[in-house]
């Protein structure tokens, strides 16, 4: 049992120092005050003891909602009192120390018989994966009001930290503007070099002979061309990057969590166009996969498989990766690659086994830089580290050029680019090759 005093009782413990400090010649005013002092100590003892917690004094966690890197999420304690009794109340709430407390989480409460309340604080995530909340530390004020017990009460809970949905969603809008394929809450009918029948139409100079409907001009009397639009049942299978090069950080995040929130925005995108979208993260091995599918559902296994999974300081295996995608996603897909290169071993095993994927699948290789080095080489070095500096980005430049560019000669696309370019950029390259019907 553990207890601690209250105002009350110092204060009573003060009026019995009284009369001991007028006590000199008077030997029995000096025993009144000690035994005043020691019963005193012995009644907050047995006040502590009998307090107990009632078994009809409830106190639960409810959370506010999932919780997302970077989004305030409210936490509130309740609690019920069922008995006939009245409570004084101190609580203190053991959350995950790896989250950012925003408010205080404790409260002082005065509880009336068959009263419930609840308090409220909140709490910033600040990176992915699964945390523990403790019981709720208590505080209840004895029956007499010298003490106050300490008990702990509620349950401990497990809680998982997703990726940010709401700023993949913001990422996807801005980068799309008015093109964004979410904007429109309906079957849009872009049309293009897509394969898929969209109406008939008179023909016009320049459209392209395959096109005319023989059957068609010959009911209408006069020329008749088919009109396509862009295939809406297409498959976008995103290929994560959990290796060694993925864990180095840029200002607040590691690139494999920038890449993450990539992946989102372009998953968010491919459903709102009514393609099916899938992940797949990979290091060594394959750590994660979510076959392509439709729906918030799909979104919702994303999510599941991207809280807990952190890079590894390995370098990944293209191979086992492509092999994996090769033998478990049949139907053509547009195979979006989120990694980063810097060597000629690495650009090497790339592009060996982009030959996995290909005729078959559309790989789109977009590598992560840690910044632009354009600008580092773009002004004259002013001295010898900085010479030294530029040539080492330009032969990083050159051998990273030098590998998208075999990507592109394999029939796959390319893209380098910063972190801060990167979910734009996808996008459009994204709009693009279903524009053009590439897949």
């Amino acid at each position: 049992m553990r207890f601690v005093f209250t105002k009350l009782f110092y204060a009573l413990l003060a009026v019995g120092f009284v009369p001991l400090s007028l006590s000199w010649g008077r030997p029995g005013l000096r025993w009144a005050a000690v035994a005043f002092d020691a019963g005193l100590l012995a009644l907050a003892f047995i006040d502590a003891r009998a307090s107990r917690l009632p078994a009809g004094l409830e106190i639960f966690r409810e959370l506010g909602g999932r919780f997302h890197i970077g989004a305030e999420t409210e936490v509130r304690v309740r609690v019920e009192n069922h008995t006939p009794r009245a409570f004084q109340l101190r609580l203190k709430d053991e959350y995950p120390p790896e989250l950012a407390l925003l408010s205080p989480r404790e409260a002082e409460l005065t509880l009336g018989p068959r009263e419930s309340k609840t308090f409220v604080y909140a709490l910033r995530p600040e990176r992915r994966g699964r945390f523990e909340f403790g019981r709720v530390a208590l505080r209840v004020r004895t029956r007499l009001g010298l003490a106050w017990r300490e008990e702990l009460a509620g349950e401990t809970a497990s809680v998982k930290v997703y990726p940010n949905v709401r700023r993949a969603r913001e990422a996807e809008l801005k980068a799309l503007g008015a093109r964004s394929l979410i904007a429109a809450q309906r079957r849009a009918s872009w049309r293009g070099e897509g394969r898929d029948f969209e109406s008939l139409r008179e023909y016009v100079p320049g459209d392209e002979l395959r096109h005319v409907s023989w059957s068609a001009t010959a009911r209408r009397g006069r020329l008749t061309t088919r009109q396509y639009q862009i295939e809406r049942d297409q498959t976008v299978l995103i290929a994560l990057d959990a290796g060694r090069l993925m864990t180095a950080r840029i200002e607040r995040e590691t690139k494999f969590d920038t890449a993450i929130h990539a992946a989102l925005a372009l998953m968010s995108a491919a459903r709102r166009a009514g393609d099916h979208a899938g992940l797949l993260v990979f290091g060594r091995r394959v750590n994660a996969y979510v076959p392509p599918g439709k729906g918030r559902e799909q979104l919702d296994l994303v999510l599941e498989a991207l809280h807990a999974v952190e890079p590894e300081l390995i370098e990944p295996s293209y191979t086992r990766a492509f092999e994996f995608v090769a033998a478990n996603c049949k139907r053509r897909a547009l195979v979006v690659l989120l990694t980063d290169l810097v060597d000629e071993e690495g650009s090497r095993e790339l592009l060996t086994s982009l030959r996995i994927l290909r005729p078959r699948h559309l790989p789109l290789v977009t590598t992560i830089a840690d910044r632009d080095l354009r600008a580092s080489v773009r002004d004259a070095p002013e001295d010898t580290s900085e010479l030294f500096a530029q040539s080492v980005a330009e032969e990083i430049m050159l051998q990273r050029e030098s590998a998208l560019r075999l990507v592109e000669a394999q029939g796959g696309l390319a893209l380098d680019v910063t972190t801060a370019s990167l979910v734009p950029s996808l996008l459009e390259t994204y709009i693009r090759v279903k524009e053009r019907g590439l897949l």
